[in-house]
Order: C-alpha cells, then structure tokens, then sequence
C-alpha cells in the first residue's frame, strides 16, 4: 500500500511511512512533532482506507491517502481506485433504477418530488429556498415522463429560481398505479 500526501501544492506517492515522514519534515510550515508523527503511524499502520486530514492552523490542511496506485500517474487517473465493497450491488441497483425510469406503460403514475422552491419572506421583502414536498398524480409514458410532467406544471407555478431534482435522484420517487385511475 502506498501513501499520496499533499500540502497545497507539494505533493508525493511514497511506499512507506518514513518517506511520508521525510516528506512531511521537510516542510517547515507542518512542524513535524512526536505527537503527529505517532498519529500518523497509527493511521498508516490501521485497516482504515479514508483519507486522514491533518489540520495545520485554522483553514489549512495536509492530507495522507492510502492508494494501490504504484505511479503519481496511476493515483491522478485513479487506475488503482479500489472498489468499496457492494459497490457491484449498488451499480445493478442504479441502473435498474433507471432501466424501471425508462420504462414505457401507459397509464397513471404517482410522482413524488422534494425541490427547493424559492419564497419570499414577508417581513423583510427578502426571499428564500424552502425545502418544497410536493405529490401528483399524472398520466404518464414512464417514470421520466411522470417526472418531466410534475416539473413541467411547476416551473408554471412557482419562482423560475426554484431548483429541481434529477430524475435519477433520491428527491424523485413514482409509483405506477395502474392502466385506469380509481375515482373515489
């Protein structure tokens, strides 16, 4: 396992915890102590793959990556990123999210969409996002075109400065609720 550690614009890939060490010395604004150069052999020597942050003063930072890439070249491509675990279940379910979107049946839909919609505040004139829940029912081709309706007749009825979710988000969800609509 290699080390990339960066501090603004020095940065390195090194092998082992005592070339980050020398690294790390050799910037005079770090001030390498006993006490950081523990924690960052405890870092090093852990099961934890995150990056760890180390703070300098207030606002600045250097950070210490553990990465398989063996080249500077491989760690900036990210050749060597290593997927986290269910990272292949989370990419099925992700396109089968938008495969079940896509997918054209006529009839009625009941699309659900939190959107931030712009209001303005009475008392100072001023205006404001709010977090907007909004539920319709639409006839609809697909889950995209439900989604593409409900923005369609909001974007005629709120703040052009209100934003909407992606489709594909988690802030848009639809249930098809069958070829004819049940008046109750």
């Amino acid at each position: 396992m290699n080390l990339y550690l960066r501090y603004f614009d020095n940065e390195t890939l090194v092998s082992n915890v005592e070339e980050a060490l020398d690294f790390l010395s050799n910037i005079d604004e770090i001030g390498m102590n006993p006490v950081l150069e523990a924690d960052i052999r405890d870092y090093v020597a852990s099961d934890v793959l995150y990056p760890k942050r180390y703070k300098i003063r207030p606002r600045v930072y250097f950070i210490i990556i553990k990465t398989e890439a063996p080249t500077m070249l491989d760690f900036k491509e990210k050749r060597a990123v290593r997927p986290g675990e269910g990272a292949e279940v989370k990419t099925r379910v992700t396109s089968s999210a938008i495969m079940r979107l896509n997918e054209e049946r006529d009839g009625w839909y009941e699309g659900t969409i939190d959107f931030k919609r712009v209001l303005m505040v009475p008392g100072t004139g001023k205006f404001q996002y709010r977090d907007t829940h909004f539920v319709a029912q639409v006839r609809a081709f697909s889950g995209m075109d439900c989604y593409n309706r409900i923005v369609d007749h909001l974007r005629q009825r709120v703040d052009e400065r209100s934003q909407f979710p992606s489709a594909k988000g988690k802030n848009f969800k639809f249930v098809y609720l069958g070829k004819a609509k049940e008046m109750a």
